[in-house]
């Protein structure tokens, strides 16, 4: 059965349902909820790698971690979801959320292909065990912001070309 995805219009108010592939396929705007990993005294911040049989980025590095939403799904709950499916971090009843830090569009092209995505951007502290989802994650590991930012300065360096354009205001 083909997975559901949430439709947005242009401006991030969502209008529909559409199958994930036909989004990707067409470039119909779409919203993601990403979390951005930071330990809890803020001095770091976590880094994985996307497996190489990811459908969009795969391979790439990102510090985000996140997925598309579902329809009528809230940003702050597909953030929790997110967090659970790809780090293995499981956030209880009586654990902080993740805080809100931005939102932003991305309108660029990726495969040949054009790709238009609104993400809600989140931030979690955490200094708790890491278990990557081995369909989806490869790799990870711990970088200051600054060790991050020479990184992103590179542009050969694999990164998810949505999150390299928003992380910037992200970094301390």
């Amino acid at each position: 059965m083909a997975e559901m995805i949430a439709v947005y219009d242009a401006t991030g108010r969502e209008i529909g349902v559409e199958e994930r592939s036909v989004v990707y396929a067409q470039g119909i705007w779409h919203a993601s909820a990403g979390v951005l990993v930071r330990s809890r005294d803020g001095s770091r911040v976590y880094v994985h790698r996307r497996t190489d049989t990811k459908s969009v980025f795969a391979g790439m590095h990102d510090c985000l971690a996140g997925g598309v939403l579902g329809p009528g799904e809230d940003p702050g709950e597909a953030a929790v979801r997110e967090l659970g499916e790809e780090l293995g971090i499981i956030l209880g009843p009586r654990d902080e959320r993740p805080l809100p830090l931005a939102s932003g569009s991305w309108n660029g092209v990726w495969a040949d292909r054009p790709m238009r995505c609104h993400l809600f951007a989140y931030e979690l502290r955490y200094d708790g065990p890491i278990i990557h989802q081995p369909e989806e994650i490869a790799d990870g590991w711990w970088w200051t912001d600054e060790e991050l930012r020479s990184h992103l300065e590179d542009p050969s360096w694999p990164f998810v070309p949505d999150t390299r354009t928003m992380i910037p205001d992200l970094l301390r």
